[in-house]
């Protein structure tokens, strides 16, 4: 008889169950940030090679570096 007593405790006990729905629910948005993660990762990889690519092949003026227009 006190075997089904303890087994009725533990069958209505819910405190483990709760535990296990926070571990799901904390990998669920684990799982979602490091998908965001690559996308955003991977969208700004392509963008910094366009910038890259557009600023090798610009030239800055003498004139923003320094010089002066006039030769002494």
């Amino acid at each position: 008889m006190k075997f089904f007593k303890l087994f009725k405790k533990f069958h209505n006990e819910e405190d483990g169950a709760v535990t296990v729905d926070w571990v799901v629910l904390t990998a669920a948005v684990v799982g979602l940030a490091v998908a965001a993660l690559a996308a955003v990762q991977q969208g700004s990889d392509g963008l910094a090679g366009k910038i890259q690519a557009w600023l090798d092949g610009s030239e800055v003026p003498a004139t923003m570096l320094g010089a002066s227009s006039t030769t002494p």
